[in-house]
């Protein structure tokens, strides 16, 4: 039997250019050929139908590069083909990453009508500075009114940020989160910016703030900001945590599209691991499963559910002799606010 529900990632390569610290699949491309790239992506969903039949959709996620210089055509097309092929659930959450000057007022009224209900926005620093350094192509005022122009027309809002800089400190973090404040948002993304050895910034001799600071820094976040921490880099009201991320977080199947993108498969009474353009179907054990669930599952506030082949994989007795650490309730395995911040540790002593 297979799983009657796969949550969707759709990746798209495109960039006008390559950040400085960025170590995802993409690449820079002036005119990418969007004809070709909608015929390989619906391609890959029929093929995926076939396989899987017409199970429930419940959330599709546009990752990148940069979706949001997706044609609009190419974004109904690839919908469409989603609506005939598989169930999409009337209440599916689709979520769009965009960058700030990649997409004007009507485009995104456009990308609304045909589904966008969520639009998860790249805008990393609130100082033009920072974002010249991280090589952004955008202002901060770029940022701010591609804000006010998604709230007006009705989606929900995300956004990202990027914090650790080379040389930043404790109060310029705690500067940032007071700005973020300000802008009302009811999901945010705080992530501490890792140098990838293949990067722009890889190649520099940086001068980062040591782990200690940064602990410091991660703390005065939970702090500052207004929105309480559900998972280790996100923050969100109640009603507004992302649904697709939840879903892959605790362990649910999603199918993942496009050159770049990975997914988790469940088929026939079995996990696969997947990689989109057809590069991956492997049958994974149920005990690696349960593994990823744990560590993915742990960085959420929630924790992760104890199902039966997570109760095979975790060291029971050295989770009840942690609990200043981990606890257990509810079913689910949690960190404490203490736990969270030695989360490797953790994972190391906890899994078999």
């Amino acid at each position: 039997m297979t799983s009657t529900t796969h949550n969707i990632y759709i990746h798209v390569p495109f960039c006008m250019s390559k950040c400085n610290y960025c170590a995802f699949f993409s690449r820079a491309c002036s005119a990418p050929d969007w004809d070709k790239y909608t015929k390989d992506i619906c391609n890959e969903i029929e093929f995926w139908g076939k396989k899987l039949n017409k199970i429930d959709i419940p959330t599709i996620f546009f990752g990148g590069g940069t979706p949001s210089l997706m044609p609009v055509r190419t974004f109904e097309t690839i919908i469409q083909t989603i609506k005939n092929t598989f169930n999409l659930l009337p209440n599916a959450e689709i979520t769009l990453e965009s960058n700030p000057k990649t997409i004007n007022k009507e485009k995104l009224k456009d990308f609304y009508h045909l589904g966008v209900n969520r639009l998860s926005v790249g805008i990393q620093s609130l100082d033009d500075n920072k974002l010249a350094f991280l090589g952004r192509k955008h202002t901060a005022q770029d940022a701010l009114q591609l804000l006010d122009e998604a709230n007006n027309i009705g989606l929900r809002v995300s956004a990202d940020f990027i914090y650790g800089l080379p040389n930043e400190n404790v109060d310029e973090v705690i500067n940032t989160c007071k700005q973020v404040n300000k802008l009302g948002l009811q999901h945010c993304s705080m992530y501490e910016l890792t140098i990838e050895p293949d990067t722009p910034f890889g190649k520099m001799n940086l001068q980062m703030p040591d782990n200690e600071t940064m602990a410091k820094m991660y703390n005065a976040i939970g702090d500052t900001l207004n929105l309480p921490r559900y998972e280790v880099s996100n923050y969100a009201t109640e009603n507004q945590h992302c649904i697709h991320n939840e879903n892959i977080w605790d362990g649910e199947p999603y199918i993942g599209i496009g050159l770049g993108a990975a997914g988790r498969i469940y088929h026939n009474g079995s996990w696969y691991e997947q990689l989109g353009d057809y590069k991956k179907f492997e049958k994974i054990s149920n005990c690696v499963r349960a593994t990823e669930m744990i560590i993915t599952g742990m960085r959420t506030k929630r924790g992760c559910r104890l199902t039966d082949d997570v109760k095979k994989a975790i060291d029971i007795n050295w989770i009840n002799s942690h609990p200043e650490l981990v606890q257990v309730h509810n079913n689910r395995i949690c960190t404490t606010d203490k736990g969270l911040l030695i989360l490797d540790d953790i994972l190391v002593n906890m899994v078999k």
